[in-house]
């Protein structure tokens, strides 16, 4: 889909990221679009050079690229991380962001002892229960539930529908999507006289400053002291967050990933989609989990793994190339039996004369 763009020549906006011009500086750019979808009069930019084929048959304008990208018969702006300047042109266009009302809306329902900064919104059928706090400049769309004594810092965004149960602690900056629960039991049960009994989980949720958690992700409070989530770290739509997990600093956990309890994730982690984590593992600073993977042991900091069980991307992708290589391997030890059977005969029979 193209994007409204103040109509610009296409000097005004290399000039507005920092870009070196490589093609006719006057021609008109009046919108965004990506590189499959763009048509003339649109800009589009290119930072994977595994999209180099839908830059070439592209009809946009002009693109946005790498200094050292070679792209023959295109118009293009040359910047040093194509990924920013294309970010900044977005903040040129960003459609009107949703004003929000401050106070508190007259269907809200507030407990008793809540601190509520001034600088507030608090829309809609919202529950903030006794003892809770919310800081300045935050703001708590409908259907959002606060529980007892849970804290919420400044400049928070809980979208419709989040669930933030009692005596967690969301700290500044946070934003939270529709249909998430934070702080829900951790799942813990054991067997007493045959029945499943479970067990009290007392613990906390802490969420850290500039954390982002998408829809409908659950994280489970601990059995005794804390779930954490570190700061910077990104959480995409419906991930499983077990109790006692600790996620460290500006890491990624894609869609449709669960950690089961007790483990802990490092620094600058990267945890693809549908990926497993056993309980109780250690995930080393740096580490890459490639979609789909079974972690079953510890990984260590700066591993790429993948697979099921996971392991060692090297090793992992020569296991595939070999088991490709199965049924042509295992024809061919059948024709070695074959052949070794007909010189063990023939030896046989050469024997048997010689015996004669």
């Amino acid at each position: 889909m193209e994007l409204a763009l103040l109509k610009k020549t296409l000097k005004e906006i290399a000039e507005l990221i920092g870009g070196e011009l490589d093609g006719d500086e006057d021609i008109q750019i009046t919108g965004l679009a990506g590189i499959r979808e763009a048509e003339a009069g649109t800009l589009s930019f290119i930072a994977n050079e595994k999209y180099l084929r839908y830059a070439r048959e592209s009809k946009a304008s002009a693109l946005v690229v790498s200094r050292d990208l070679q792209l023959e018969g295109k118009t293009l702006v040359r910047v040093d991380d194509p990924n920013k300047a294309w970010n900044r042109l977005l903040e040129l266009i960003r459609p009107s962001v949703v004003t929000t009302h401050g106070g508190v809306h007259s269907t809200a329902v507030v407990g008793e002892n809540v601190e509520l900064h001034p600088d507030v919104a608090i829309m809609a059928y919202v529950t903030v229960m006794d003892g809770a706090s919310v800081g300045r400049g935050t703001v708590l769309y409908p259907h959002v539930y606060v529980g007892h004594q849970t804290k919420i810092g400044e400049g928070c965004v809980i979208y419709p529908g989040v669930v933030i149960r009692e005596r967690v602690e969301i700290r500044d900056r946070v934003v939270i999507h529709p249909g998430a629960v934070v702080g829900s039991d951790g799942f813990g049960y054991q067997t007493v006289s045959g029945s499943l009994t479970k067990q009290e989980q007392l613990g906390t949720v802490v969420v850290e400053d500039d954390v982002e958690i998408g829809a409908c992700v659950t994280i489970d409070r601990a059995r005794f002291h804390e779930t954490r989530i570190g700061r910077g770290s990104k959480i995409d739509n419906l991930v499983q967050i077990a109790h006692n997990v600790v996620v460290g600093c500006e890491s990624i956990i894609v869609s449709q990933t669960g950690i089961a309890g007790s483990c802990r994730i490092g620094d600058h982690v990267i945890i693809a989609g549908q990926v497993g984590v056993a309980g109780h593992l250690t995930i080393g600073d740096n580490a890459v989990i490639a979609a789909k993977a079974g972690i079953s042991k510890n990984i260590a900091p700066n591993d790429v793994v993948y697979g099921i069980p996971a392991g060692k991307k090297i090793e992992k992708q020569r296991e595939i190339v070999s088991l490709r290589k199965l049924p042509e391997l295992l024809k061919s030890f059948k024709e070695l039996e074959e052949r070794v059977a007909r010189l063990e005969a023939r030896s046989q029979s050469e024997n048997d004369q010689g015996y004669r």
